[in-house]
This record gives structure tokens, sequence and C-alpha cells, in this order.
């Protein structure tokens, strides 16, 4: 912290000693951060890794440009999709040939959830979340529209379990929720889900690369992801979407493109699902940001998992810990979990001037974002987020209340994204 006093003092050692000893330290080098900025939204858009462009210039020149259609075959495009969905697999506790990179979240929590529906015949509820994630809401909504007995059930996230009934056909829910933060318990809904014959759906959007996921462990059914926060994939990058071995089989994808065939390149023109989970790819896959999700997840694979798990959970509470301590004065309530047991990867405060806050504190150089109508969110990557880092953000925190420099951007006018 900035003041000069003996607790300050004590403070910054003990910040030097959690930096110096952080098992993960030496990927925050392969990241490229700018200058003078402490990124506290991964969770929204992660950084991006020092090798990206590299590896991007490559495959536009090399392979693209020189290799044309023939890097299909000879650089494995073809191949991309379950290659890189294996590699995810070992992030989520999965099995290889479970997972599969694919389209949009949105997209994907489309296929699945109708894929999981269609295999509940005479149920007749889709249970969500009150208050999860707008487009798992509006998808579950388009959905229950498709069916004229088919009724979606939100109902807020402390009322999940006595939810679950006989009636209910499928469940989607967020693993981490996107505003508070809040990590609900993925074994325990799962298991109560199957005590009823649900079939249920996770977004793990706002938790794979940043806490701790065993799918398998879990018993988990069907599984969505993002690609471009925790995973670093870059803006938009593609989806993953995991299926559990046993129920390849019997689910179908409701969009039966081409890729989804099992001989795509026979060109028949009678849809044949493949075997596995290929049959939940349509169309042609986006190699160049398929690619590029590579590099960010194959920097993943050589941390070891608990070490990236137990770094959110010290980030978070010291972030936690640090706001309590010296923004006390302040009308900042921290809405996230204290428990790190219950928590994901950001924190959230809510505070009735908090766009304005935030936008305060990127013009000091912290980025974190804001989530209407009142949250500010700080996203803590373990990869490359510093303990020095959440301390600093908490001093400009402290000197943005204390000063009242928000006031300067309470204008009643918002950028698109926030």
């Amino acid at each position: 912290m900035l003041v000069s006093n003996p607790l300050a003092e004590m403070l910054d050692e003990r910040i030097k000693s959690l930096d110096s000893t952080d098992p993960l330290r030496s990927f925050r080098s392969r990241f490229f951060l700018p200058k003078g900025v402490v990124y506290l939204d991964g969770n929204s858009l992660g950084a991006l890794p020092v090798a990206t462009a590299g590896r991007l210039q490559q495959v536009v020149n090399e392979e693209w440009g020189a290799g044309l259609i023939k890097s299909w075959n000879s650089h494995d495009w073809i191949g991309a999709t379950q290659r890189v969905g294996n590699k995810i697999a070992t992030l989520i506790g999965a099995k290889p040939g479970e997972v599969t990179v694919a389209d949009s979240t949105s997209v994907n929590i489309f296929k699945l959830l109708l894929a999981a529906i269609s295999n509940k015949p005479g149920r007749n509820i889709i249970l969500t979340e009150a208050g999860n994630f707008p487009t798992d809401l509006y998808i579950a909504q388009g959905i229950s529209g498709l069916f004229p007995n088919l009724n979606l059930l939100a109902v807020p996230g402390s009322k999940i379990l006595e939810g679950i009934n006989d009636q209910v056909a499928a469940i989607l829910l967020t693993h981490v929720h996107y505003k508070t933060g809040y990590k609900h318990n993925l074994a325990e809904i799962t298991r109560r889900a199957h005590q009823c014959g649900a079939l249920i759906v996770w977004d793990l959007s706002h938790s794979v690369g940043a806490v701790d996921v065993n799918l398998a462990m879990a018993q988990v059914d069907l599984a969505v992801g993002c690609g471009y926060k925790y995973l670093n994939g870059g803006p938009g990058a593609p989806a993953f979407l995991f299926v559990a071995k046993h129920l390849q089989g019997q689910l179908r994808s409701p969009i039966a493109g081409w890729f989804g065939h099992a001989a795509p390149f026979e060109f028949s023109d009678e849809f044949l699902p493949a075997p596995n989970i290929s049959r939940f790819l349509s169309g042609t896959p986006p190699i160049l940001g398929l690619l590029a999700l590579e590099v960010g997840v194959d920097l993943l694979m050589e941390a070891p998992l608990n070490a990236v798990s137990k770094k959110s959970q010290k980030l978070t509470a010291l972030f936690i810990d640090l706001v309590e301590s010296y923004c006390e004065e302040f009308d900042l309530e921290i809405v996230t979990p204290k428990n790190p047991e219950l928590r994901g990867s950001h924190v959230s405060i809510k505070h009735e001037q908090g766009y304005a806050i935030v936008q305060a504190l990127i013009a000091r150089g912290i980025v974190g974002d804001f989530r209407s109508p009142d949250i500010m969110r700080f996203g803590f990557a373990p990869l490359y987020t510093s303990y020095e880092d959440v301390s600093r953000a908490v001093d400009i925190l402290s000197d943005v209340m204390r000063t009242e420099s928000w006031r300067e951007f309470d204008t009643g006018i918002r950028d698109k994204v926030t």
C-alpha cells in the first residue's frame, strides 16, 4: 500500500513473500501485460499469451498461405477440434474423447440442452437459476417456446436442490455465477439430478482454467465452456462442449451439420451421426481461432492444476481481506462468498456508483469491469495475476473512494461494453 506506516510495511513484506514463493510466478512473463496496467478482467477476456502472435503468423503465412487446402491434412487442421478438446479434457477432469471444440458457448448450450430434453420425453420442466447468465436464460426460454408443454422454471440458486423433481427433464446451471462469483456444488447438484432421473448441463465459462473442476468425479452429464476467459484463447475464441461417453450414443445434436456426420467427406445426402463426440460438431471449424485457443490451453496444461486453484483462492482471499481492511469506511458491499469453497476466481463489489468507480479505476490503470445495475467485478487469473497486483488495486480503489475522483465519470453516459 502507498501509505507509509508499520502496518503498510508489514503488508508490503507479506506481498513480496507471496509473490516470491508463488509456484506459478514464471507464467506471468509468458503473457503480454501492458506496462502500468493491473489487469483484473481475465474473467471477461483473458490476457494475450506471448506465443499466440507467433503461432498465428505461422498459421497464416505457412499453413494457410503456403499450404493452402493441403493443411487440413498436412497440419492436421481436420483433427484440431478433437486434439484441443482432449487437452481441455485434462483441465476439467474429463476423459479423452469426451470434449470437443465447437461454435460459441451459446450455440453449444442450445445443442446440449435440446439434446437432453429430447432424451427425456414426458417431462415438462427446464430448471435453471434466476439471474443466471443472460445467454443461458435466453436459450432456455427459446427452447421452452418450441414445445407447448415445456416450461422454464427459474428459481433462486439456494432453491435449486429442492426444485429438482421427476418432472424436470434438464437442468441448466452456471458453475460459477457470472455476477456474484458464487460457486455451486457440482457433485451435490449433479447427484440430486440423477436421483430424479434428470440430465444436467453445466456452464463452466467462469470456472475452467481458474478453479477446480472434476467432471468425472462429479459424474457430470453435459457441460459447455468459454474459450476466451481463463483459457486465454482471444476475443470470440471458439467454445467447447463435454458429453459423458455413456451418453454419446444416446443423444443427437439438433444441429446436424456435415462435420457431425460419421463420414463427412463421403458427402452423403442422409445424415448419419458420428458414433462419438464428433456428432456434436456442425459446420467447418474456425481454424484461426481454434489454434489461437490451443496456445492458451497449452499454457494451462503446463501448470499444476492444484496450484492454479489454490492461487485463485489466495488471490481472492487477499483482495477481500484488503478491501475490508482499507476500504471499510466506504459504502462497498462484497457480494462474493468469503468461504473459498463457495467462490470462483472473481470478487464482486456492490455500489450504486459502480460504473463510475470502475471507470475511475481504469483511468488509473486498474482494469476491472461492471455489471448492471451496481456490480463491480475483479477477476484474478492465477497464471498472470500477482499478489502485488491485488495490493495495488485495493490501494487505488481506496484512493478513488477517499478522493471521490469517480465523480468525474458519473456522466450518465456508458460505453457499450462495460
